[in-house]
């Protein structure tokens, strides 16, 4: 079943709509036992156990993603974080000061993966993108690439890109107009097709540039991704012959029940099937491989998580302190269990999910 268009539903958060979902909480205990069968399905943590990947420890420290602010000019029906225009969640330039001062005494930590909402709706993006940089690490961006659109002020962001040499990684459920539509709004597929020939004409997606453009695939609707070399291939021949559009990778990534996705899992009725796919396909290579092991998440406020979707469902570190940046503590970091629950089987069912795709 596919999702809703976006004119058939209010386009708002599930905060601003007052559903319970929006509450960590509720998420969490709907996924475990708002029925028998999701009662009666295996524990994540028990999976683990028979791969012995229980408790699941770090591995070295690589990535350091930190999500800015919840407002996005967007309302995608898959969204994990629930952002939107109506969330007013930003991270203050204090506390990005303070994401620099861990990454001054954390040299482990090579790239700083940037996301939100739209994280160049941030204020002080720019600035945290320059100071990083001067750090010298790598820098990707999560770019839903119509915000380059979005007014004059983000024309040149592309441009901005290119000159601090930053990875840009943009979700596009489809190569076609209708799928992409479905998931993330009417006209969203014409304004990202524009703003990807924006970036390829500064040089992104070249081979010849080093400028990297990766783009996303999320499912639209109630099952796994498909083989990413496979899609990867079909996306780029699409594209190009389409449109001229050229890109460095295809990222394949499950969708996660959490948040809208899962609001859409209840309403259409396919929570419980959704749930059995996912964990009848759990892999456990997948699971040695999850992105949790190698990242530290900070919340737009300075809290700090395992993982994106952890951060979503209020799941923060397990340490007996340093749980916010201004208490960092790296010995705590390294030797921290990590928090599962049912949520984590989306990463590790067929060939596994991360930010960065498949991860067999």
């Amino acid at each position: 079943m596919a999702f809703q268009s976006a004119s058939s539903k209010a386009t708002k958060s599930l905060l601003s709509r007052g559903n319970r979902l929006s509450e960590a909480t509720e998420q969490i205990s709907h996924l475990a036992g708002s029925s028998e069968t999701l009662r009666q399905m295996p524990r994540f943590s028990a999976k683990l156990r028979e791969s012995n990947l229980f408790p699941l420890a770090p591995t070295e420290l690589q990535i350091f993603q930190v999500n800015v602010g919840k407002m996005c000019n967007q309302v995608c029906k898959h969204c994990h974080v629930d952002a939107g225009p109506d969330r007013r969640e930003i991270m203050t330039k204090e506390t990005m000061s303070l994401c620099l001062d861990v990454l001054r005494a954390t040299p482990s930590f090579t790239t700083v993966d940037l996301t939100g909402g739209a994280p160049e709706m941030n204020p002080n993006f720019r600035w945290f993108v320059e100071e990083i940089r001067n750090l010298g690490r790598e820098v990707i961006v999560r770019c839903n690439l119509t915000i380059i659109l979005a007014n004059k002020s983000y024309n040149d962001l592309p441009q901005f890109f290119a000159k601090h040499r930053v990875q840009v990684v943009s979700s596009l459920p489809f190569y076609e107009k209708s799928a992409t539509d479905r998931q993330r709004g009417d006209g969203v597929f014409e304004k990202s097709i524009q703003a990807l020939k924006m970036l390829n004409e500064v040089g992104f997606g070249k081979p010849e540039t080093g400028l990297i453009l990766n783009l996303v695939y999320n499912p639209v609707g109630a099952f796994l991704p498909g083989d990413q070399v496979g899609l990867e291939r079909e996306y780029k021949r699409e594209l190009k012959a389409s449109f001229g559009i050229e890109f460095n990778s295809l990222f394949t990534i499950t969708n996660l029940p959490v948040s809208r996705y899962l609001e859409y899992l209840i309403e259409s009725d396919n929570l419980e099937d959704y749930m059995e796919r996912l964990v009848s396909a759990y892999n456990p290579v997948a699971a040695s491989n999850v992105m949790c092991r190698n990242t530290i998440s900070v919340g737009w406020d300075g809290s700090l998580y395992d993982c994106d979707f952890n951060q979503m469902l209020d799941l923060k570190v397990a340490t007996p302190n340093g749980k916010h940046l201004k208490d960092w503590d790296l010995n705590a970091m390294k030797s921290r269990s990590i928090i599962v629950d049912q949520h984590c089987f989306g990463c590790t069912a067929g060939a596994g999910s991360s930010c960065g795709g498949a991860t067999t």
